[in-house]
């Protein structure tokens, strides 16, 4: 009996759910992709099973014809070839994904802000007429501090915040949990730390008190309840306004800028790719391009036989 196209994604994405562990990001990520996968081939009437590379490549062409940019044609392409390789394992179908290789994108450097900025960002938060702006605080003062991603920053409990004791120092630590709910732990600075303790003090039980069934998330919105991902980007975005950065921020602005400055510091690159959540130390390198950019700018504008 023929394999329907639809049901061989919903057992895939089943696949990656509970066998592979990936966030619920990612999957929702494939989910659309192979959506438009399927739309695809069944405005061709062609059937899943019998898609060869010459199809492909025709999904190619048409794909970057239309306008989609290469970035997200590549992504397409990276859910088209996971969903082959487990179907031809799975269904013994063949997998026209062997030999399309994907297109090569000028690799862009991160945009980190300067510590000047980052601070700008972060003081625009403080309103003493708005008690919520206290918790505003420490969600940008945690992105900056540890570099946290922004799902991972509305995904943090009350118990993710813990004391330890290193060569006989009291260090606060938080656990983030990345991509593929892969766990890490991160120290948390001064700054950090007190605005937590501020808005655990003086807001979170408030909000806490509009939930009557609990809850454990450290951020709560209006409702007592875990703060969503787009309520957090949009505090990140109010902030921007303030702070004169409109423009200038993206959801990664304060982890690019966490990472840059750890390297401009000093820091070894293994330590910061531990930091991250990085499975390699190739992706955390890029951070290394963006100070090589700055030194060799400084050197060029300042140095007399630069030219």
């Amino acid at each position: 009996m023929a394999i329907q196209c639809n049901v061989a994604i919903s057992t895939y994405l089943d696949h990656l759910r509970i066998e592979r562990g990936l966030s619920t990001n990612s999957i929702e990520s494939y989910a659309r992709d192979l959506k438009k996968f399927e739309e695809l081939i069944n405005e061709r009437t062609i059937d899943f099973a019998l898609v060869d590379e010459a199809a492909i490549s025709q999904l190619i062409g048409e794909l970057k014809s239309g306008g989609l940019a290469p970035t997200s044609i590549n992504r397409f392409l990276s859910a088209l070839k996971g969903f082959y390789k487990y179907c031809a394992l799975e269904y013994a179908i063949a997998n026209p994904m062997v030999d399309i290789n994907q297109f090569k994108v000028a690799r862009k450097l991160p945009k980190a802000l300067s510590v000047d900025e980052v601070t700008r960002l972060i003081e625009s938060t403080i309103n003493p007429a708005d008690p919520h702006s206290l918790r505003d605080r420490a969600m940008l003062e945690i992105l900056y501090g540890t570099g946290a991603r922004v799902a991972e920053l509305v995904g943090i409990d009350v118990s993710d915040i813990s004391k330890d004791s290193v060569d006989g120092e009291e260090i606060t630590i938080i656990k983030l949990r990345g991509k593929g709910s892969k766990e890490r732990f991160v120290p948390l600075g001064k700054f950090a730390l007190e605005a937590i303790e501020d808005y655990m003090v003086r807001v979170r039980p408030a909000l806490l008190a509009k939930n009557s069934q609990g809850e454990r998330a450290l951020f709560l919105n209006a409702r007592g309840t875990r703060l969503s991902r787009q309520s957090a980007w949009t505090t990140v975005v109010k902030a921007a306004k303030l702070s004169g950065l409109e423009g200038r921020v993206s959801p990664h602005v304060f982890r690019h800028s966490y990472a840059t400055h750890l390297l401009d510091g000093g820091a070894d690159i293994r330590v910061v790719q531990e930091l991250l959540g990085h499975a390699s130390v190739t992706t955390t390198q890029i951070y290394t391009l963006v100070t090589i950019d700055k030194v060799r700018e400084s050197y060029s504008l300042a140095h007399p036989r630069s030219k």
